[in-house]
């Protein structure tokens, strides 16, 4: 009994004990001589890492409208030809892999040509870069007022931010042309002779960087432009395009697309406003071998006149034979602006009924490839017109041409090859084959529009120093209509030419440009005969 309480009173002192320290440590947050162990359960895991794929592809289809350039983004039609210049050249921003960022060259030679091209882009930064543009050119034929004059000024600069970059052009030209065709004995004056295109323009556009890892993607533009010619003719323009374009998952990608024209043409008394505005929404697939897109246009255009434009594309890629088949149907609408039209034929005349163009296309294509230097095309076609502008110059002196619609059909075929062999040498061919005919059995005529047209040309590098281009350029099947309102078909065109240029010194070099060297006196437009053979020559100065 004795040993019984012994025990009972030790386990109270124990307990004692511990109460009174715990008493003493409520306010210690620091547990002294003990160890606390967290077991929690955990299970590894390795993240996954994308799948990465490795089937070839073409890109998602481009909805945007060329950047870099101070023209409204126009809808414009396939038919649309380069019209072979009335001068033996074709000015254009110097291509030359240059190791000096500024240039200057100077030429000259037969029909008094007076020759200046410059550039300077040696006006650079780390996240900016700018470019200035200089042209002219100006000659004088054989013919009495056979003669013309073109310069032109370009001015662009870019920005590179963190997310996006952005661009803006400012571009001023000069363009004076004689009315040496026709019967210029019915000119009162040499005034009457002239005519002189004058612009100013201004562009800026904006674009989210590609290594931004954004889903959504945009482009959005801005234009003006002020375009006149003489007797007080002035066109002005405002052009938008915002495109965007939401990645919805690998595969596919939701589109949608505003963009639009305001333009207001003005001549004496006429006034006329030339609008189109559009929104374009839809979707593009690019899933293994098969791509396209399918889009909607609903546009508003002169005189408040609704479009429907659809813009359906399906292509199948055969990967081991390198071939891409395509089959679409595109529906576009052409402004027809003044600066559109003059662009094309330069003699029109100063008044002329403003319509806007619709067409629409169906077409099959197939795209190529052969080994790493050989690719070709073919394209076939069949159209429907409304308002497809053409040239006559029937009336009158026939030094001025008025422009003349026609609802028309034409089918075509397109074919194209290109061979380049590293940096020595590379040759490539064009060719389009048009069919005009209307909704019956009579012969249509697209007047002054040609349905033959071939480009072929070629570049060789024989030494490093020296750089040797050729080009073949065949127009035919033009017809125009006489006094006697008689269809008259005009004769093939061949212009054949080339371009030579030696590095003297790594400064220094010298070039030789030789135009129409089969001194064809074609007629691109009826009345109007060329300038014949033109050989110029000069230095270019780096620096």
């Amino acid at each position: 009994m004795g040993r019984k309480y012994f025990i009972l009173l030790l386990l109270l002192a124990f307990a004692t004990g511990a109460e009174a320290q715990r008493g003493a440590q409520g306010n210690d947050t620091t547990i002294k001589n003990t160890t606390i162990e967290i077991i929690q359960s955990y299970k590894p895991q390795v993240k996954q890492a994308p799948k990465p794929e490795w089937m070839p592809q073409l890109p998602p289809a481009d909805t945007t409208h060329p950047a870099f350039t101070y023209d409204v983004p126009q809808q414009t039609l396939y038919y649309t030809y380069s019209s072979l210049p009335l001068r033996p050249l074709e000015l254009g921003r110097d291509t030359l892999n240059m190791p000096f960022r500024n240039y200057v060259k100077l030429g000259g030679g037969n029909l008094s040509t007076i020759y200046l091209d410059a550039g300077i882009g040696g006006i650079t930064g780390k996240n900016y870069e700018t470019a200035i543009h200089l042209h002219h050119i100006s000659q004088a034929g054989t013919l009495e007022n056979q003669q013309s004059a073109m310069s032109g000024v370009e001015a662009e600069g870019a920005f590179h931010g963190e997310t996006n970059d952005f661009h803006a052009v400012i571009i001023g030209e000069r363009n004076q042309f004689s009315y040496y065709g026709g019967d210029q004995a019915a000119a009162f004056g040499s005034d009457s002779m002239k005519q002189t295109y004058t612009t100013i323009g201004i562009a800026a556009d904006l674009k989210n960087r590609e290594d931004t890892n954004t889903v959504i993607s945009y482009h959005p533009s801005v234009n003006a432009s002020l375009y006149t010619a003489r007797n007080s003719t002035s066109e002005t323009n405002f052009g938008f395009n915002a495109p965007f374009i939401w990645k919805v998952d690998s595969s596919f990608n939701a589109l949608i697309g505003i963009d639009g024209a305001l333009t207001d043409f003005k001549s004496g008394a006429q006034n006329t406003g030339n609008n189109f505005v559009e929104i374009k929404p839809g979707l593009s697939l690019l899933k293994d071998e098969i791509s396209g897109h399918a889009l909607a246009g609903f546009a508003l255009g002169m005189g408040n006149k609704k479009y429907l434009l659809p813009d359906l594309l399906a292509s199948w890629l055969w990967t081991s034979h390198h071939l891409t088949f395509s089959l679409g149907w595109q529906a576009l609408v052409k402004q027809n602006t003044y600066q559109q039209l003059t662009g094309e034929n330069p003699f029109m005349y100063l008044n002329y009924l403003v319509q806007q163009t619709r067409s629409d296309e169906v077409f099959v294509q197939v795209r190529g490839s052969k080994g790493d230097h050989f690719s070709f095309s073919g394209r076939a076609s069949y159209w429907a017109y409304n308002n497809l502008p053409v040239f006559l110059n029937d009336i009158g002196s026939e030094k001025e041409f008025y422009v003349n619609y026609l609802n028309v059909n034409a089918t075509s075929l397109s074919l194209s090859a290109h061979y380049q062999e590293a940096n020595v040498w590379s040759a490539g061919l064009t060719c389009d084959l048009y069919n005009y005919f209307g909704s019956t059995s009579v012969i249509v005529y697209a007047w002054q529009v040609p349905d033959k047209k071939l480009r072929a040309d070629f570049i060789i590098t024989p030494f490093p120093k020296l750089t040797l281009t050729a080009y073949l350029a065949v127009l035919g099947g033009i017809y125009a209509r006489n006094a006697a309102l008689q269809p008259v078909k005009l004769d093939m065109i061949t212009d054949l030419g080339g371009n030579a240029e030696y590095q003297v010194i790594p400064r220094l070099s010298a070039f030789l440009q030789l135009n129409n060297l089969l001194n064809q006196k074609y007629e691109r437009w009826y009345g109007y005969p060329s300038y014949g053979l033109n050989i110029y020559g000069g230095l270019r100065l780096k620096f």
